[in-house]
């Protein structure tokens, strides 16, 4: 949850007592359609009345605050202003911090080829987010993968932000399309960052060796049907002579 919290503190000498309000907004995402203002007051550690906008009033949250809350209550012209104060003090203020809390989370991807027998590592990193609570997943060709799929805890990134990291162990494959998905409070729809194998990358041995055998078998099809072709010629006889120089044949196929 988002929050904008305004303080007062008044502090009474001798004795150190020491009582302080709390002006709150809160809110969860960037429409703001949760929006709501709180105000509590405190002394001496202890808070004991409280106003909340959903409710409309104040609640005393022990014996003393319940009785300070009937007379609250009772004194309409301030009650009437503090059912006010989410139009006039949070909505304002709200809009331009909820609209930074988008800009502020940023992701981006990146690649560890693969080394020393291991797969290579796409990673998934995001920056910049508040509240804590996120979800990153990874989609191969739109269905989500769970197996080979480590992240990081969310981690502090300053100025109360948080940051998180997500990896996945695979094995490129042609026309194979991976995505990393974001999914926090400040998006109004997951973020999806696509990954593809640059142009140039070279071929997986697995793919190499897919298509030495698909070249193989064509080889080995068109040698078999020649043979079986002039088998046939021979047994069939007659004045039509079918010749072929097989050593060119072989010669033309391994060109190919």
């Amino acid at each position: 949850m988002f929050s904008i919290l305004s303080e007062c503190l008044t502090l009474s000498p001798p004795a150190g007592f020491m009582s302080h309000e709390l002006f709150r907004c809160h809110f969860n995402s960037s429409a703001l359609q949760d929006l709501h203002y709180s105000y509590s007051y405190i002394y001496n550690k202890v808070e004991f009345i409280q106003f909340d906008s959903r409710v409309g009033s104040f609640v005393g949250l022990n014996s003393f605050g319940q009785k300070l809350a009937t007379s609250w209550n009772n004194d309409t012209e301030w009650l009437d202003s503090m059912k006010t104060y989410r139009e006039k003090i949070c909505q304002p203020n709200a809009e331009p911090q909820a609209g930074n809390q988008t800009q502020n989370l940023r992701a981006a991807s990146s690649v560890a080829p693969p080394a020393g027998g291991r797969p290579a590592m796409l990673t998934c990193s995001v920056y910049g987010f508040f509240p804590k609570q996120i979800r990153v997943t990874w989609m191969r060709n739109g269905q989500e993968v769970t197996s080979d799929v480590t992240s990081t805890a969310e981690l502090p990134d300053g100025a109360w932000l948080y940051q998180i990291h997500s990896s996945l162990q695979f094995k490129p494959r042609s026309g194979e399309k991976i995505s990393c998905m974001v999914e926090h409070l400040s998006l109004e729809e997951p973020l999806t960052i696509d990954w593809t194998p640059p142009p140039g990358q070279p071929m997986p041995e697995s793919e190499k060796t897919k298509i030495a055998f698909g070249v193989l078998g064509l080889i080995l099809g068109l040698v078999l049907s020649l043979t079986g072709f002039i088998y046939y010629k021979k047994k069939a006889g007659g004045q039509n002579q079918f010749k072929i120089n097989l050593n060119q044949f072989e010669t033309s196929l391994k060109s190919i």
